[in-house]
């Protein structure tokens, strides 16, 4: 298949492209999360059961954390252009419109279609296939860009290595046309390091070079370099696919995971089309408290990045409050989740976390302490509502608590409001 090249005439035009590859990639991230979250616990398995459905978690969130670790790139490349790095995105299900046509977004539990369609999504450039079933491509393609034009809109691009790739021959573009000084106007400091994320393979960009390198290191891990997929997310999918279908020959009845909807607390404020909304009040207040931690690392990670006068050890607090947040109260309350009831309306269905977005993310105030003191308060609320819930959500109520205390550690007593938690 023909692709088209993707036009960078100017700044404008990359900061666009970047931005959107960091939505995109945030949702690549959600959909391999939706997909681990719904595979059922060993107690509701056999002993052989738990051990290859073991292997299927661990691959997919091995490749989750590394669209995370694509997200801190692609924020590094942003700021380093003078751009404020994005971590809002639009809600699920994402069809054709929002991205071009062929490139569409859903969560779905771990089976054969979402395994499909994670292929489609991780092909090599250049390659041939088919989405899963249901992923029909409707709207038209994106008309070209004109580079004489001076603002962006949204580019055709087939897979995520074409994007990037448009992204490095701009990146190239703009340093032979503007020098490498006047393109790479972003602060060191602003950039995620290996030494803060404790990621060897992110990449600080401050030149052409390092900028091309983190371009590289994403495609690489997507689609394989030069064409070697086999341990990049592509070959790691393919093998993962081909395991659970020897797996459904043995066994046909076998299912490895529950049977979840991706159900909102709401309708979202960005969804036409009428969502899965649950209705069971103890759902929805597991339902809450996941959305609250997910907020709270999004907002964490957005302060890291547009950080004015933090020190080495603050940006150090946000990181680990970041990470400490997905994986010690976002994790465990949304695989709590998937083994809750929706409601009467959806009998039988569980309720997968469905990453909701309330409003468009928007940064926070440009000030160090009033920053702070409102990601307090939030990891605060976050620790005492998980206490009403009890033992259920008890463990992510001390992670949530201990954030609260890492944030107050760094402000004064009488900007930390009352205890709540």
């Amino acid at each position: 298949m023909a692709e088209s090249e993707i036009v960078v005439a100017n700044r404008e035009h990359l900061w666009f492209l970047l931005a959107e590859a960091a939505q995109l990639e945030h949702m690549l991230m959600c959909e391999y999360l939706f997909a681990e979250f719904s595979l059922k616990s060993d107690d509701e398995l056999t002993a052989e059961q738990a051990q290859f459905v073991g292997r299927w978690r661990t691959t997919l969130r091995g490749i989750a954390v590394e669209e995370m670790l694509h997200v801190a790139l692609v924020s590094n490349l942003m700021a380093t252009i003078g751009a404020a790095p994005t971590f809002g995105r639009p809600n699920f299900p994402r069809r054709s419109g929002y991205f071009p046509a062929t490139v569409q977004l859903d969560l779905l539990p771990f089976g054969e279609q979402a395994l499909l369609h994670f292929l489609y999504l991780e092909r090599p450039e250049g390659m041939e296939r088919q989405d899963a079933e249901g992923f029909v491509a409707t709207a038209p393609p994106l008309e070209p860009l004109d580079g004489a034009e001076a603002m962006p809109y949204g580019q055709e691009f087939t897979t995520v290595g074409h994007l990037y790739r448009g992204i490095e021959r701009g990146l190239g573009t703009l340093a032979d046309r503007l020098g490498e000084r006047a393109l790479f106007v972003g602060s060191p400091r602003a950039q995620a390091t290996p030494e803060l994320f404790g990621w060897p393979q992110l990449i600080a960009v401050t030149d052409l070079v390092s900028a091309q390198a983190a371009v590289d290191e994403i495609i690489a891990q997507g689609e394989g370099a030069r064409g070697d997929w086999k341990h990049a997310h592509y070959g790691r999918f393919l093998a993962l696919w081909q395991d659970y279908e020897d797996q459904r020959l043995r066994d046909p009845s076998f299912q490895p995971a529950r049977p979840v909807l991706p159900a909102y607390s709401r309708q979202p404020f960005d969804v036409e089309q009428p969502v899965s909304v649950i209705t069971d009040p103890h759902t929805r207040r597991m339902a809450e408290l996941a959305a609250l931690g997910y907020e709270l690392v999004l907002h964490l990670l957005m302060r890291f990045f547009t950080h004015t006068d933090e020190t080495d050890g603050q940006l150090q607090v946000l990181v680990d409050s970041a990470i400490d947040t997905m994986a010690g109260v976002l994790r465990p309350l949304a695989t709590t989740l998937a083994a809750l009831p929706v409601g009467p309306e959806h009998p039988g269905c569980t309720a997968g976390f469905p990453f909701e977005m309330f409003y468009p993310m928007g940064n926070l105030t440009p000030g160090r302490e009033p920053a702070w003191a409102l990601l307090h308060e939030r990891a605060s609320i976050l620790a005492a509502r998980c206490a009403d819930l009890g033992d259920e959500a008890a463990t992510a109520g001390e992670h949530a608590a201990a954030t609260a205390a890492n944030l107050a550690a760094h402000l004064p007593a009488d900007l930390l409001g009352p205890n709540l938690s």
